[in-house]
């Protein structure tokens, strides 16, 4: 109680940042999620076929949502340091970074899509990707410009917004989907193909909704009226900085569990349908953490932008234990409740047997989830993100990788190996994460420092 009382105030202080997050989080998961749920009622191979889409997707695409989330820290900062022309560029050069990173992240999908042999699938799996890889790298661009405004608006504490154009888009994608996948309204039944464009079409109205709302609503009008146009290259570079290296991270931690669904499809179909269904699962309770990380950020780069070296180590502390409080609710959830939920993803009963005993080893690593997730938050508030990165690739690829193939193929603990294995990595990351930020949080002399060159020198 006495821990309560201390971080009362930052508890209630996160918490309404970061429940709208959480919202608009979850609702980009759950557009993944109903797609998955809507798929499985057709034959498992379009489940696996989803898998190894997303999972290839995802993999490249992080690196520019991670790096554009560099963007509410730099806000949160700016408007604590009562700079609100340095708030009206950040807006700018947000926006170009987006459009820079869909250019890359486009052709390097593109590259992938055409090359889906080196992933080692059947045919039959491949031409089925083929065609919906090109479908989600359509939608690119606006998910991009989505999520560059949305960092903006999220640094400015007025998390709301992306929250409601979210839920808005989520509804679209499901109407979308049961229209496209089944062929309702007279419109052909394009199956896996439906749910693609569906979720394209989706992205595209989240990317000019948010744009023109942020444009026109009076709230926004204070932080985009003036601009620090002599600053302008300077932000842009900033955002690359601090958010390149997070932009890593996110890449390294999904790029492990790509490369997981891809081990797991060289054991069979069906055990890369479990995985895509315990993973989607999964991912929708992480976002309760990303959601809390991101309001942690959001606090503790307001606290520097103040100079208050006890509420960025309160703000840091604060979101920690919030995201472990969280997670623990999570792990006995999903461990009680695993049948129940797997009830609603497919009928297919050798799917549901595998998912279900995946989802009691997901249980236990939402704790160790939750924590290095809201510690890469925290330390991102702080501009540490390079030696996070470090942890993050250990983690994952000297840790996590090696193990699960070793536990997969050379025990024969098959798919659940993998998944123990990267239970391991997140435990590690987890630990060495939150002990960096608090050590990191007392080393920095806030009171000293020239933000600008704080950023773009960030360690």
């Amino acid at each position: 109680m006495q821990l309560f009382n201390k971080y009362k105030s930052f508890f209630k202080k996160i918490i309404q940042l970061s429940y709208p997050i959480v919202i608009g989080q979850l609702g980009i998961v759950l557009m993944g999620t109903a797609d998955v749920i809507m798929v499985g009622k057709l034959e498992s191979i379009n489940l696996a076929a989803v898998s190894l889409a997303n999972s290839i997707y995802f993999v490249i695409c992080i690196l520019g949502i991670g790096t554009l989330s560099a963007v509410s820290p730099l806000v949160a900062q700016s408007k604590g340091a009562e700079k609100p022309a340095e708030c009206g560029s950040l807006f700018k050069q947000a926006i170009v970074a987006a459009c820079i990173l869909s250019i890359f992240i486009c052709g390097i999908v593109y590259v992938l899509t055409q090359n889906l042999h080196w992933f080692g699938q059947s045919e039959k799996l491949i031409a089925l990707t083929k065609n919906y890889l090109h479908l989600l790298n359509l939608g690119t661009l606006p998910l991009l410009i989505f999520i560059a405004i949305k960092q903006y608006s999220d640094g400015l504490g007025f998390t709301k917004v992306s929250a409601v154009l979210t839920l808005i888009a989520l509804g679209i994608n499901i109407i979308l989907n049961w229209i496209l996948i089944y062929g309702n309204w007279g419109a052909p039944a394009l199956g896996l193909y439906g749910t693609g464009l569906a979720t394209t079409i989706s992205r595209v109205f989240m990317g000019i909704a948010i744009y023109f709302y942020v444009k026109k609503a009076a709230i926004y009008k204070p932080y985009l009226q003036e601009k620090s146009k002599e600053k302008e290259g300077r932000f842009l570079i900033q955002i690359f900085n601090i958010g390149f290296p997070s932009g890593l991270q996110y890449f390294f931690e999904v790029g492990a569990f790509a490369f997981a669904a891809i081990m797991i499809g060289w054991i069979s179909e069906s055990a890369m349908a479990a995985h895509q269904v315990a993973i989607s699962i999964a991912s929708i309770t992480y976002m309760l953490a990303t959601g809390i990380s991101a309001g942690g950020s959001i606090l503790v780069g307001d606290a520097v932008g103040r100079k208050n070296q006890q509420d960025l180590q309160d703000a840091g502390r604060a979101a920690i234990l919030l995201g472990a409080s969280f997670m623990g609710c999570c792990a006995l959830l999903i461990a009680g409740f695993a049948p129940f939920i797997l009830a609603f993803y497919t009928n297919d009963r050798v799917v549901i047997d595998m998912a279900q005993k995946l989802l009691y080893i997901a249980a236990f690593f939402q704790l160790s989830d939750g924590i290095q997730c809201v510690s890469l938050g925290v330390l991102r508030g702080i501009g540490d993100t390079k030696i996070p990165t470090v942890i993050t690739i250990i983690s994952y690829w000297v840790i996590g990788i090696p193990l699960g193939y070793y536990l997969c193929f050379q025990l024969n603990w098959s798919l659940y190996g993998v998944w123990w294995a990267l239970l391991f990595g997140l435990t590690f990351s987890a630990l060495f994460l939150s002990i960096r930020f608090l050590r990191e949080s007392k080393n920095i002399n806030v009171a000293e420092l020239d933000l600008t060159e704080f950023n773009l020198h960030a360690h």
